[in-house]
């Protein structure tokens, strides 16, 4: 157990979880109301291909070729779903899934002749928040505010088309920072347990960062896995408790 908490690397990571959840709990609110709840773990796993498909041709060491890759699939893959969605919505949820393994399964091909294929793939899935440095947080900073501001200020979430282009450029951007699995915990469950009140979903999303990130730092755990774990944690008695009849 570590009793000296490293705040120097904390607080970044703690930063870069509070501009994810600035975007991503109106974004999972307007997932369950779609009722498309997976489509954030086929976005990002197809944001995260096409970072492993750059990395697959020799450029790695690109970072804009590296984010151009992300950003081209993640788009043509929120294009895709939205065309589907268009001609069959009765099975998108399906077709979403189908989308999820078939991406999943591809990085996997991709990355099966990698010496560091393993590491690759843990990275994608769980991320890297614990290593987030200030410099990392301006291109997310920015590319939050421009996505809150067409989220509220024009409303594009009132268009299919709207919704998943803004959906796909903020996931690709935050999938390479928390990874696949805390994007998914960041979308569903603070919006699922704050119900209507945006406030009550920002407040559990920040509590469960900070838990998180407190916990990997005191018992030398995966920082990714470790904030999942506590969003579940403290979204289960608020959700049941806010949900709780009253007596007539």
């Amino acid at each position: 157990m570590n009793l000296e908490l490293p705040f120097g690397i904390l607080l970044p990571a703690f930063v870069a979880g509070l501009l994810v959840l600035a975007s991503h709990v109106p974004l999972g609110r307007e997932v369950l109301r779609r009722g498309i709840i997976f489509i954030d773990l086929a976005i990002a796993q197809i944001a995260g291909l096409g970072v492993i498909a750059v990395h697959a041709l020799g450029h790695a060491e690109s970072p804009w070729l590296t984010q151009l890759g992300a950003v081209g699939a993640a788009l043509a893959g929120a294009l895709l779903l939205q065309w589907t969605e268009r001609r069959n919505p009765a099975r998108q949820e399906a077709i979403i899934g189908v989308s999820f393994v078939v991406a999943a399964s591809a990085a996997i091909l991709l990355i099966s002749h990698d010496p560091h294929g393993g590491e690759h793939l843990r990275e994608l899935l769980v991320g890297q928040i614990l290593w987030t440095t200030w410099s990392d947080l301006l291109p997310l900073g920015i590319l939050t505010l421009a996505v809150l501001g067409a989220w509220f200020g024009l409303r594009l979430w009132r268009s299919p088309l709207g919704f998943y282009l803004l959906f796909a450029v903020m996931i690709t951007a935050s999938v390479q920072i928390v990874g696949v699995y805390l994007v998914f915990a960041s979308l569903i469950i603070p919006a699922l347990a704050g119900g209507e009140r945006l406030w009550r979903g920002y407040a559990i999303g920040a509590a469960g960062y900070a838990l998180g990130l407190l916990a990997s730092a005191w018992l030398d755990l995966p920082s990714g896995a470790a904030i999942v774990l506590a969003l579940g944690l403290v979204a289960l008695p608020t959700g049941v408790i806010r949900r709780r009849p009253t007596a007539s």
